[in-house]
């Protein structure tokens, strides 16, 4: 589970750690220099909750604070639950009103106001910037907070365990142990566990206990969990304790304590003080378009360790709590299950925002954002609900589920909650969250599900899901047993009600909204938009009309939305991505939004709708399911992108010959791209799953690294997105759509709330369709055909008398595939009026008029049909094949089109006919997209100056100088060494 960046023409320059700074005591692995290493030892210990405190200061760009770390030993160095006498055992599914039950009152309601630092016993005074590495003793380091030589840091090591965080470009001025026990004094918390005399269990530390019982609480008591955890991390410093030795390096934290020669002698709970620095790569400060500033997390390959202190490996599943303080004219949004309602801070007069989260996530997915935003309300707005259920109402399109043939009005507008200004000290108001359940970790029915699915489809269920009699000599049998009672009346096509209360989840306690009956039904759940005064208007138009609309069609399509809310935020220009997806929170660029009013409104839409269906589609895969080896990102991305399309058609509610020609053409725009793409790109940058056979290997510690991260070329590169979606479409042609997406729905079920790999979507999918491998589609053939080896396979027509033999069926079968689907693609509907077009324009081009000359005699008249945006974008993309066409043939196409007012992939395409052919009069066209499309400006930087046109190299500095200082850090270094 990581943030999912969409990719764009952005590149990041390449981070070359040196090798002192990746000494193998380090890290188990010695990683290739665009390598990112992982180096927490989580087979060691585990960071099981963060909560951090922090301050937003604008005018030295840094954020401080505390984090405080409640670690875990792991089972093999001594299982905290066996430490604390506590049971493994699974824990009861129980009602999230439970906690709204409980008895114990803690007294943690009082008012916030901002806490003393205890870092060093100073009042709001900034951390002490860090020694250089090699500045002193491991003991004098720790005085003073500086950070000892490695040779200094070894040879004082004596023995002792080392905790190891991810950390990069942090100042940490302090690391201290927190008393627990003064916490744990406190009325209502947690008794310790008592061994009873004569018991073989050793006795253990108090304060060891009582955290592991702290991080034992039942999910049903979440609530007072949330809160005795926040009472622990305001205690003080261990007595006499001091600051604990630590040391930082380029790429981690390394904490001791003296004496503590295991994982299980380590504190339990560590306070670390620090600072970001301003040009830290996890969060980009910059002007937002009302030039106010603005702080967020960019989305960095290296995660959030340059936020705070963490373990950043995918299995290290935490969960969080925050205190965000920032100036009172601000908005703070994080990821969090709870809007947020500011309070005033009474020392500084600036305001605190809370958030937190209950379901286990990698550190990676958190999420912040500050600055001046205000939220987008529908008043006054123009709506599109009232049209579209009209055109509902017209039409039969058949649906991906059974259920309701439009979007009634409840369900469009229940997600928009209270839409509210922002002002000083005023609270953010939204829809209310529904009550969540909790589940125990046991068997889940998606196995079962699963199991029934198959039956079916050897015609062993009808269509009720009950079993057919079969007659088999003289005895009438049933073809399989029910499991159990409640798998009667199981619908194939529709499991919006399977769940119940009482169901159980496969993953660990944690109050999950799969067990909650209106969670299952909520279609649209509560949402707000964000973003600058000068852009509230597009995004009423574009965002906020379309949200509910797609927020009810993933539901429809994917069943239960894994988080009870969702804000979106457009973005500064400088934002390196069309969007990125992280719990509870989406980010868009302002290129999604529609510059003009061209064509039928929905179709003006496409970018912005489908873009945000694909963000979207990430709550499911990518965030609520995530890959536990980062490389193999094509199962977020991949199936971001596959289900992006279904989600949109739903939306925008399509008959079925529409979705196919929809289809069609966005299958070959990807396939031309991807063609293009393998062809200018390294080969190793091409494998889905680069590890091979040691994917999810990591080192002795927990240690890992993963592959490519840092290299500059991957940022450029829609591999993983493109060769995923052919990969997941190939799989739905082999089964059938329908069935195929059924079988997500039941995939969801079995693993959300879990990490896995690409053999766990496999399996289960050759399992579920057992006649795939009778054709030789084995779980061996799909890694070798898709996702072990670069590019795709090759589309060579073979006829019927040539064969192949028996074991290379499974490649002809992909080839014949991407063969024949190439072809129907090039040849669909909407393609082939696009194609009629280009004739028209080739043809014009070629004539006396095309070509700016007078004409002698009146020439007919052409009349160029109306065409979609994406169709647009392939008339484009078909005429920049063309060498030559004429000044007055782009100057009849510009006002044809109204090009400059198209979204912003027509927009592109045009920018690129323009340098292509030099058409001076339409550099404004250039230099305005460059200016406000920067996620996705650098090849055309690279095109203005390779044409070595002296008028368009002017035109490219000039553009750089506009934006430099805006622009995302690693993008402009690029596009630097281009033009400069």
């Amino acid at each position: 589970m990581q943030r999912h960046h969409c990719a764009t023409s952005i590149k990041r320059t390449q981070v070359q750690p040196s090798s002192a700074q990746l000494r193998p005591y380090l890290c188990d692995m010695e990683p290739d220099a665009d390598d990112l290493p992982l180096r927490a030892n989580t087979n060691h210990i585990l960071v099981r909750h963060y909560v951090l405190d922090l301050a937003v200061h604008f005018d030295r760009k840094v954020i401080g604070g505390t984090v405080v770390l409640f670690l875990e030993p792991c089972s093999s160095s001594g299982s905290a639950k066996e430490e604390a006498g506590g049971s493994p055992g699974a824990l009861e599914c129980r009602s999230r009103d439970a906690d709204e039950q409980e008895d114990a009152t803690i007294g943690l309601a009082e008012t916030p106001t901002r806490a003393k630092n205890r870092c060093a016993g100073r009042e709001r005074d900034a951390p002490e910037p860090r020694a250089p590495p090699g500045s002193g003793s491991a003991h004098a380091a720790a005085e003073s907070g500086g950070s000892p030589s490695p040779r200094s840091w070894e040879a004082n090591s004596g023995g002792d365990f080392t905790l190891l965080l991810d950390c990069c470009d942090l100042d940490v001025s302090k690391v201290e142990e927190v008393d627990v026990a003064s916490a744990s004094a406190a009325p209502g918390l947690l008794p310790h566990p008592v061994a009873p005399e004569g018991s073989a269990v050793p006795s253990v530390k108090p304060e060891a206990a009582f955290v592991q019982n702290l991080l034992s609480v039942p999910a049903g008591q979440w609530r007072r969990r949330q809160q005795l955890l926040s009472l622990c991390s305001r205690a003080p410093g261990a007595p006499g304790g001091g600051s604990l030795p630590f040391r930082t390096d380029r790429w981690s934290l390394q904490v001791r304590k003296k004496g503590a020669v295991s994982p299980r002698d380590f504190p339990r709970v560590l306070r670390i003080c620090y600072e970001t620095r301003p040009e830290g790569g996890s969060v980009r400060w910059t002007q937002d378009q009302d030039n106010r500033v603005c702080v967020y997390t960019a989305g960095s390959p290296i995660n959030n360790r340059a936020l705070f202190p963490c373990q950043e490996p995918p299995v290290a599943m935490s969960t969080w709590q925050a205190a965000v303080r920032a100036p009172s004219g601000c908005v703070v949004l994080m990821s969090g299950e709870e809007a947020a309602v500011p309070v005033e801070d009474g020392d500084t007069r600036s305001l605190i925002w809370h958030y937190y989260v209950t379901m286990p996530m990698p550190a990676s997915t958190f999420t912040l954002a500050v600055g001046h935003w205000h939220q987008v309300t529908a008043e006054n707005a123009p709506t599109l609900e009232r049209g579209l259920r009209d055109k509902a109402a017209r039409s039969n399109a058949a649906k991906l589920e059974a259920g309701p043939a439009e979007l009634g009005e409840a369900d469009l507008m229940s997600g928009l909650g209270s839409s509210s200004s922002v002002a000083k000290g005023s609270p953010l108001k939204t829809g209310s969250s529904p009550a969540v359940a909790f589940c125990r970790p046991q068997e889940s029915p998606a196995t079962r599900k699963a199991f029934i699915f198959s039956e079916w489809l050897e015609g062993n269920l009808d269509a009720a899901g009950n079993p057919l009699e079969r007659s088999c000599g003289d005895q009438t049998t049933r073809s399989f047993c029910q499991s159990s009672a409640g798998d009667e009346g199981l619908s194939l096509t529709d499991y919006s009600g399977t769940g119940d209360d009482a169901m159980s989840c496969s993953h660990g306690d944690y109050p999950c909204r799969f067990t909650e009956r209106s969670a299952r039904t909520q279609r649209v759940i509560p949402h707000r938009v964000f973003g600058p005064v000068c852009l509230l208007q597009k995004a009423q138009m574009a965002v906020l009309d379309l949200l509910p609309r797609c927020l009810a069609a993933a539901h429809t399509v994917l069943g239960v939305h894994p988080f009870p809310r969702l804000d979106v935020l457009i973005v500064p220009a400088g934002f390196s991505s069309l969007g990125m997806a992280s719990p509870h929170i989406i980010f868009l660029s302002q290129s999604v939004l529609c510059a003009g009013t061209f064509g039928p409104r929905e179709d003006a839409l496409s970018l912005c709708g489908s873009r945000i269906c694909h963000e979207i589609a990430h709550s499911w895969f990518g965030l609520l399911i995530g890959a536990r080896d980062w490389t193999e990102e094509w199962i977020s991305e991949g199936f971001a992108t596959y289900l992006e399309d279904i989600i949109w058609a739903q939306a925008k509610q399509l008959s079925l010959q529409q979705t196919a020609d929809q289809s069609d053409l966005k299958a070959l725009l990807r396939c031309r791209r991807l063609t293009d793409e393998l062809q200018n790109s390294e080969e190793q940058l091409q494998v889905l799953r680069p590890n091979l056979e040691c994917t999810c290997q990591v080192g002795e510690s927990g240690s890992s690294t993963v592959k490519h991260a840092l290299n500059p070329d991957k940022t450029f590169m829609q591999v993983h997105y493109l060769k995923g979606y052919f990969l997941l479409r190939f799989l739905a042609s082999q089964v059938g759509e329908k069935y195929f997406i059924d079988f997500i729905r039941v995939f969801v079920e079995k693993y959300h709330g879990q990490l896995i790999l690409s053999q766990d979507f496999l399996q289960m999918l050759l399992v579920t369709f057992p006649n795939m491998e009778r054709k030789g589609l084995t779980l061996g053939a799909i890694y070798a055909d898709w996702l072990d080896r670069p590019g795709i396979p090759k589309s060579i027509p073979l006829c019927p008398d040539h064969l192949p033999p028996a074991h290379c069926l499974p490649f002809f079968c992909v080839v014949q595939w991407l063969y024949e689907r190439n072809a129907v693609w090039s040849e669909a509907r909407l393609v082939e009026e696009v194609k009629a077009e280009v004739g028209k324009w080739i043809l014009l081009s070629g004539s006396p008029q095309g070509k700016g000359r007078k004409r002698k005699r009146a020439e007919p008249k052409v009349n160029y049909k109306e065409v979609t945006s994406e169709q647009l974008v392939m008339l484009l993309e078909l005429l920049l094949e063309e060498e030559e066409l004429s000044g007055a043939t782009l100057e009849a196409l510009q006002r044809t089109y109204d090009l400059q007012n198209q979204d912003a992939e027509v927009k592109h395409r045009w920018c690129e006919l323009v340098v292509k052919h030099s058409h001076a009069r339409a550099y404004g066209d250039v230099e305005h997209f460059l200016v406000h499309n920067q996620a996705m400006g650098v090849y055309l930087y690279g095109e203005l100056m390779v044409q070595e046109d002296r008028e368009q190299q002017t035109l490219a500095r000039r553009c750089l100088s506009l934006v430099q200082e805006e622009m995302d850090q690693s993008a402009r270094r690029v596009v630097e060494e281009m033009v400069l």
